[in-house]
């Protein structure tokens, strides 16, 4: 069921989103609609990992964790010794 909404926007903004709307033949209703409609689902959304990435997880070792320098020296010095 359809609902009637009065907004208040600035006369440029109109203008410019009913071009818009026009030029993907689409009603300036629907188009408000599906920015509303997007909007609420992107928040609503729960995001679902692959499989694979779930199985990459902790493979990358964290910064904090690594002192890059320091493993990098050891390395170098273990191949040029």
């Amino acid at each position: 069921m359809n609902n009637k909404l009065t907004l208040n926007l600035n006369k440029h903004i109109i203008e410019s989103a009913k071009e818009y709307a026009k030029n993907h033949k689409v009603s300036l209703s629907q188009l408000i609609e599906n920015y509303i409609s997007s909007l609420t689902k992107r928040e609503e959304k729960d995001t679902k990992v692959s499989a694979l990435v779930e199985s990459l997880t902790g493979v990358i070792p964290n910064e904090e964790e690594t002192d890059y320098r320091k493993d990098y020296h050891a390395y170098l010095n273990q191949k040029y010794s």
